[in-house]
């Protein structure tokens, strides 16, 4: 089935987005949230010229979806919708186990008549994280939650000993509440790697991230 993947330029999407392909599924576009106040992709931060670069590296087109948060909902649909357009028959989400987030996109792909896909649900966070590292994919931390992991994380990619002292620190492997956030830069999805350097560390209250460009 041609589908559209719902992609944050995080790990977990892109994951999902290679077990979709491994499953015989043909991705017609990435659908990307866009911060419209901050210019970037929610969540991983990825700037215009970052995005740009993703669609170059994994060779497929973009569908950008500016948002004020009000209305991430009715964006969300736009997206798929202009997915469809492009010959999208269903859409794929990176989630996990949260029910909710699960539910929310089920409601999304019933309004745009998409079938919606899950090829994570359940399937561990270790796991996840292992199969990762298996595959080969690079994965950058890009932010991390400052009250439960070290600065020292920022700008490395995450590895079997990034791993070690996530879950050392009683985090969430997966970071699946927030604990950090990546940016995939190679692995078998990519035609080539992302192009990226990255530079100072910005602190937010509780987050610190660093700038990647």
């Amino acid at each position: 089935m041609k589908f559209v993947m719902s992609y944050s330029c995080g790990k977990d999407s892109t994951l999902a987005l290679h077990a979709m392909i491994q499953a015989g599924h043909t991705p017609v576009c990435l659908l990307v949230m866009v911060n419209q106040a901050a210019g970037r992709s929610y969540f991983h931060g990825a700037d215009p010229a970052m995005l740009s670069r993703y669609e170059d590296a994994l060779g497929l087109p973009m569908v950008l979806c500016p948002s004020d948060g009000t209305d991430y909902h009715t964006a969300l649909e736009d997206g798929l919708l202009k997915a469809r357009e492009l010959g999208a028959e269903g859409a794929a989400f990176g989630d996990i186990d949260l029910e909710g987030n699960r539910a929310w996109e089920e409601d999304r792909c019933r309004h745009t008549g998409l079938t919606p896909f899950f090829p994570l649900w359940r399937k561990g966070r270790e796991e996840c994280v292992d199969e990762l590292l298996r595959l080969g994919f690079r994965c950058l931390i890009k932010s991390v939650n400052n009250t439960l992991l070290p600065e020292s994380l920022l700008g490395r990619c995450l590895d079997r000993e990034a791993a070690r002292i996530i879950q050392d620190a009683g985090a969430d492997v997966c970071g699946e509440n927030g604990e950090y956030h990546t940016l995939a830069v190679d692995g078998p999805v990519f035609r080539a790697p992302l192009e990226f350097r990255t530079g100072e560390i910005l602190r937010f209250g509780d987050y610190s991230v660093v700038d990647v460009t």
